[in-house]
């Protein structure tokens, strides 16, 4: 196929699709033989290769999307190189789209489809940087609140069962996002049973030092223990619009709260 073959229409729809050079387009669609399916997938496979030889690159900018639908909920975090990128609608719109699609797929950690990879790879293309999903996870039953901060790179997805109006579940999620320290678990049953341990022995320790009698040295260490659960659980801890209640102070009767993710961009 020759040059004046190529149609200019199918030149710019390739350009518009592919975010590529009209030259680039152009070329492809000649050694297409005009196959305008055809010339779209060698240059996406041809870019992608070199997508892929960059993907040591630092991305340390990205964004958190949140998708929520009747009592399925998923948070991920997706990662570019630079922040011009990542406020960039093609990225944002993506993640959007990703972690809706990840509501149908199973609990747990999100595993990308065939299907996302490539809508993740359409935009590693056009921007010529290393993009990836740095982390999701999909949650289902009961309900859901969520919040993204203004920025979009600090996200929370709160599960809960029973009812709860949507300002105070999106109130507890900002709550998530801004205390500190950041809550550990739900409540005193999620945390981790060696780390309990360890400040049991040291609030024990701490006590018996200071010459009290076993017994009120045990009374201390519990506590102490009291306190660290109110300062490290989610329920335990002040309500940081209002320090007089404590978060389990704001759900209505029969409502628990079953499970939180709190995700910022770079984050562990």
């Amino acid at each position: 196929m020759s040059t004046t073959d190529v149609n200019a229409k199918d030149v710019m729809a390739l350009r518009q699709k592919t975010g590529l050079g009209m030259m680039d387009c152009k070329k492809a669609l000649i050694e297409a033989g005009g196959d305008a399916a055809a010339a779209e997938e060698a240059l996406r496979e041809k870019l992608k290769g070199k997508m892929d030889t960059r993907a040591d690159r630092a991305a340390g900018e990205g964004c958190i999307a949140i998708a929520i639908d009747g009592d399925k909920g998923a948070i991920l975090e997706m990662r570019a190189e630079t922040d011009f990128t990542a406020r960039n609608d093609s990225f944002r719109e993506m993640a959007d789209a990703i972690v809706t699609t990840s509501l149908g797929g199973p609990d747990g950690d999100i595993a990308l489809s065939d299907a996302q990879t490539k809508e993740l790879d359409d935009v590693r293309i056009t921007t010529g940087e290393n993009i990836s999903m740095a982390r999701g996870c999909k949650m289902s039953g009961g309900g859901f609140g969520k919040y993204i901060h203004h920025d979009s790179k600090l996200g929370v997805l709160l599960q809960f069962e029973g009812e709860l109006p949507e300002d105070v579940a999106t109130g507890i999620c900002q709550h998530v996002a801004a205390h500190m320290p950041t809550p550990m678990a739900v409540d005193e049953t999620g945390l981790p049973e060696e780390l309990v341990s360890l400040k049991m022995a040291e609030a024990k320790a701490e006590a018996e030092n200071s010459g009290k009698p076993a017994e009120i040295a045990e009374k201390i260490a519990q506590g102490k223990i009291r306190k660290f659960h109110e300062e490290v659980t989610l329920l335990g801890q002040k309500f940081v619009r209002d320090e007089t209640r404590q978060i389990r102070e704001l759900l209505p009767e029969g409502t628990t709260l079953k499970a939180f993710v709190r995700y910022q961009v770079g984050g562990d």
